[in-house]
C-alpha cells in the first residue's frame, strides 16, 4: 500500500469512528421526550440515558489510550468498535429504561477506547509535515459531530423512531471493523502500568456525585441518600487527586496542572460543557413538551447553540496570539453565562423563538 492510499484509509476509518463515537453523546437528547412516552420513563431516567453514557466515557477516556498503547491501538480500536455496536444495537432493542440505560454506558466504554485511539492511530499513520492538517481536519469532524448531535436525532426520530439512532451505528460499526484490521497499521506506546486504584476512585467518585444530582429534586437535597451520594463522591474525587500526585503511573497526571494555561483551559471546557449539555437537555424538553415543536423542529431550534462553536474556534485561535487565550476564556465564559441567564429569565411557554 502507497503512503497516499495508506494516509487517506487512516484519515477515512478515524474520522468515521470518531464521529460515530462523537454523535453519541447528544443525539438521543432530542428523542428523550418520545422515549419517555414510548418506555413511561420518568425525567430522572431521561437524564440517566445522557449521563450513562457521558460518564463512561469521561472516566475510561484515559484508560482507552493506555490500553492502546499496551495491547495494540488497531487492536483495542477494534474492541472498542465491537463494544460500540453491540452496544448500540441492545439500545435500539431496549423494552425499558433500564436496559436503555446499561446500554448506554457499555457505548460510553466503548466510545472511550475508539476515541483517543482514533487520535494515536491518525498521528503515527500519517506524513510528519502534514500531520497538524489531518488533527485539525480530526478535530473539526469531531466538532461537527457534536454540533449536529441534537438536529440527527430529531431527523431520525420525526421521520422513522427513537430506535433508529442506534440501530444507525450497527452498520457503520460493522463496516469499520474489517475495514480497520485490513487498511490501519498496527502500532504500540509506552507500556505504562494500568491505573486501577486511579480509575476505581474517579468511577465511584463522580458517580456518586451525580447520582446526588440527578435524584436530589426527587428525594429532597437534604435526604441522607443525597447528602451521603454528594459527600462520598466528593471524598472519592479528593481521594482520586491524592493518589494521583503519588501514583508510579497515574491515569491522569497531576503534574499538568502545574502549567496555569492548561489548568485554566480545562476549567474553561468544564465549565462550557457543563452548561452546553444541562441547557441542551432541558431545552429539547422545552422545545417538545411546552411548546409543541417535533423532535426535528427542536433539533433545527437547538443548532444555533451547538453549530456556534465551530465558527468561533478558529477565530479564537487566531486571536488568542495576540491577545492572549485567557482573556478570550473569560469573554468566553461571560458571553456564556448571559445567554444562558436570559434563557432562563425569558424562557415561558409563550415566548416566541424568534
Amino acid at each position: 500500500m502507497s503512503v497516499r492510499t495508506r494516509t487517506i484509509w487512516t484519515f477515512a476509518i478515524t474520522s468515521v469512528a470518531v464521529f460515530m463515537a462523537t454523535l453519541d453523546n447528544l443525539v438521543v437528547t432530542t428523542a428523550l421526550p418520545v422515549i419517555r412516552k414510548d418506555l413511561h420513563a420518568t425525567i430522572q431516567s431521561l437524564e440517566w440515558t445522557v449521563n450513562a453514557y457521558t460518564l463512561t466515557f469521561a472516566v475510561l477516556l484515559l484508560t482507552g489510550a493506555a490500553l492502546g498503547d499496551r495491547f495494540g491501538r488497531r487492536r483495542m480500536l477494534v474492541v472498542g468498535l465491537g463494544i460500540f455496536t453491540l452496544a448500540s444495537a441492545a439500545a435500539a432493542l431496549a423494552p425499558s429504561t433500564g436496559v436503555l440505560i446499561a446500554a448506554r454506558a457499555v457505548q460510553g466504554v466503548g466510545g472511550a477506547i475508539v476515541t483517543p485511539l482514533t487520535l494515536t492511530i491518525l498521528s503515527a499513520g500519517v506524513p510528519a509535515n502534514r500531520r497538524g492538517a489531518f488533527i485539525g481536519a480530526w478535530s473539526g469532524i469531531a466538532g461537527l459531530a457534536v454540533a449536529l448531535g441534537p438536529l440527527v436525532g430529531g431527523a431520525v426520530v420525526s421521520g422513522i423512531s427513537w430506535h433508529w439512532i442506534f440501530w444507525l451505528n450497527v452498520p457503520i460499526g460493522l463496516a469499520l471493523i474489517p475495514l480497520a484490521r485490513l487498511r490501519l497499521a498496527e502500532t504500540y506506546g509506552p507500556a505504562n502500568r494500568l491505573d486501577f486504584p486511579g480509575l476505581g476512585l474517579a468511577s465511584t467518585g463522580l458517580f456518586g456525585i451525580v447520582w446526588g444530582l440527578v435524584r436530589g429534586n426527587a428525594q429532597g437535597w437534604a435526604s441522607t441518600e443525597i447528602v451521603t451520594a454528594l459527600t462520598a463522591g466528593a471524598i472519592l474525587v479528593v481521594a482520586f487527586v491524592l493518589w494521583e500526585m503519588r501514583a508510579e503511573a497515574p491515569m491522569l497526571p497531576m503534574r499538568f496542572f502545574r502549567n496555569r494555561v492548561f489548568a485554566l483551559a480545562n476549567v474553561a471546557s468544564l465549565l462550557m460543557f457543563f452548561g452546553m449539555f444541562g441547557s441542551i437537555f432541558l431545552l429539547s424538553q422545552f422545545f417538545q413538551s411546552i411548546q409543541g415543536y417535533s423532535p426535528l423542529g427542536s433539533g433545527l431550534r437547538i443548532l444555533p447553540w451547538t453549530i456556534m462553536p465551530m465558527f468561533v474556534a478558529p477565530i479564537a485561535g487566531a486571536l488568542s496570539d495576540r491577545i492572549g487565550g485567557q482573556r478570550l476564556m473569560g469573554v468566553g465564559l461571560t458571553l456564556q453565562a448571559g445567554g444562558l441567564a436570559s434563557l432562563a429569565a425569558l424562557s415561558t411557554p409563550t415566548t416566541p423563538y424568534w
